[in-house]
């Protein structure tokens, strides 16, 4: 492959909405989705299909992360850098974009739990339903060493990690504009390599294998990679026919070798490359249909749990009330697959956005009076 393939003197094509990062945000949330109900049907996904079911939670949790890293630094690292927007007015803005969707499926987890146990449903594991679990998890602290947060909507923890890179955020990218693209790519690679050095040799225990309680700790140095190849996708002008090569490539070896082990740093690496490729790969006509998926996709990650309780809290009476067949107990797995989806979708129309319309609207009258904020994005795809 000829050198012109990579180059600093071409102009980074901008992400936009309905491209191929929408895309992957889209199908990295269903595939959550089916990660959460792998294990409930007659037979675990991970034994009949491929054991990356299993995985999913490691695998689609890091590419989470480092995808936020990434889209955020492309769409408001050159605001904060530009000073159009300041620190506080970020975090406010990514700290409201979670919150309140968390507190409303978190509130409605505990009403559920409590309606359905006084009408004689039970929860199947009353131990991942401990009130004082409850206190941290609703807060978003659970992933700072705070007591609690286990059990519930347990995947929030990885949105209470990320709360901790959104106060770290303005503060990473003063140090990397100082920087050119390819040290702060070594920068981030690097960085990651030592946390998970450093986690093995204190903890006994790799980076992304650290318990919830300390979720920052294992989220930072995923984050900071995201931003850091960001820096780098925005500097260095990649081919893009070289980029679709480079995706598609390590997707494929993505999957292969899950088949083997997680193959941590190699999974990595292959996800790092997808993100960086989607990135670079432009889109001359953008999908809607991919634009309104994508943004459903908080909806999914967010809900996809509590569906999941309430489905099979029913689903698993009925198997064994009238000891439906295997074929009866698959179709009510995929229609628990189906439900997630659907209540995704009208969680995110119906709750999600006319609150997060109320919420943009007050930002814009609250930045109106402050200047600093006049010329903030207006769309993220982060969410």
């Amino acid at each position: 492959m000829a050198w012109t393939a990579i180059s600093t003197r071409n102009e980074t094509p901008p992400i936009v909405r309905g491209g191929w990062l929408d895309a992957l945000r889209f199908i990295v949330a269903a595939l959550i989705i089916l990660h959460h109900f792998q294990g409930a049907g007659p037979v675990a996904l991970a034994e009949g299909l491929h054991p990356v079911f299993e995985r999913g939670g490691f695998l689609l949790t890091n590419f989470f992360i480092i995808d936020s890293g990434y889209v955020l630094m492309r769409v408001y690292g050159g605001s904060l850098a530009g000073g159009r927007m300041s620190a506080g007015d970020f975090f406010l803005k990514r700290y409201l974009r979670v919150l309140p969707a968390h507190l409303i499926m978190g509130l409605s987890l505990v009403a559920l739990i409590v309606v359905g146990g006084a009408v004689g449903f039970a929860p199947r594991a009353p131990e991942w339903f401990r009130w004082d679990q409850l206190p941290a998890q609703l807060t978003l602290t659970q992933a700072f060493g705070v007591p609690g947060g286990l059990g519930w909507n347990a995947p929030s923890w990885s949105i209470s990690a990320l709360i901790g890179c959104y106060l770290a955020f303005p503060w990473i990218l003063k140090a990397l504009v100082r920087l050119g693209p390819w040290s702060v790519l070594a920068l981030g690679v690097g960085l990651y390599l030592v946390a998970n050095q450093l986690t093995w040799a204190l903890l006994g225990y790799p980076v992304y294998q650290m318990p919830m309680g300390f979720g920052f700790i294992r989220a930072l140095p995923l984050f900071f990679l995201g931003m850091a190849l960001a820096w780098f996708a925005q500097k260095v002008w990649i081919a893009p026919r070289l980029a679709g090569w480079a995706g598609i490539g390590a997707a494929l070896l993505l999957a292969f070798v899950q088949y083997f082990d997680k193959n941590a740093l190699i999974s990595l690496a292959c996800i790092s490359t997808i993100i960086v490729a989607a990135g670079a790969v432009p889109t001359p006509r953008p999908s809607k249909w991919v634009e309104k998926a994508a943004m459903v996709s908080f909806s999914m990650f967010i809900s996809n749990e509590v569906v999941r309780i309430a489905w099979f809290g029913v689903a698993n009476v009925l198997i064994a009330k009238f000891a439906l067949p295997v074929a009866a107990q698959w179709a009510l797995w995929g229609m628990g697959v189906a439900a997630a989806f659907v209540f995704a979708f009208a969680f995110h129309a119906l709750i999600d956005t006319p609150i997060q319309n109320r919420i943009r609207a007050w930002l814009k009258g609250r930045s109106r009076s402050r200047p600093i904020a006049a010329t903030q994005p207006v769309v993220s795809l982060e969410g």
